[in-house]
């Protein structure tokens, strides 16, 4: 049993997950960018009421997180052949400020 799953793992092709993961870091700094984006439309035009304002600059702020985090992940899968899984903190920032993304999108569709 354990010859089959080495022979697997020999013809798996190491590169293929990691430009997966790579392609879905983009799409949810896309993601992102478009939220950020439509959020500040949204906050112009409101005009200087503050929940908008406010929705609008804390989306900036966790754009500024995901990318930050995005371009780490990137720049750390492609520096190696077989890279390390994502550490938990980072997960977990990642994951906050995309449901925290959301949570600011919602509030300004209200």
């Amino acid at each position: 049993m354990r010859a089959d799953t080495d022979a697997g793992a020999a013809d798996r092709d190491p590169g293929l997950q990691p430009e997966r993961t790579r392609l879905a870091w983009r799409r949810t700094t896309l993601s992102a960018t478009v939220v950020t984006v439509l959020a500040a439309r949204t906050a112009l035009q409101a005009g200087a009421r503050p929940v908008p304002v406010v929705a609008a600059a804390l989306c900036c702020a966790l754009w500024l997180c995901v990318q930050y985090l995005a371009d780490r992940r990137i720049r750390a899968l492609a520096s190696v052949s077989r890279p390390r899984p994502l550490a938990p903190p980072y997960a977990t920032a990642a994951a906050l400020c995309t449901v925290a993304l959301a949570v600011c999108g919602a509030v300004l569709i209200l």
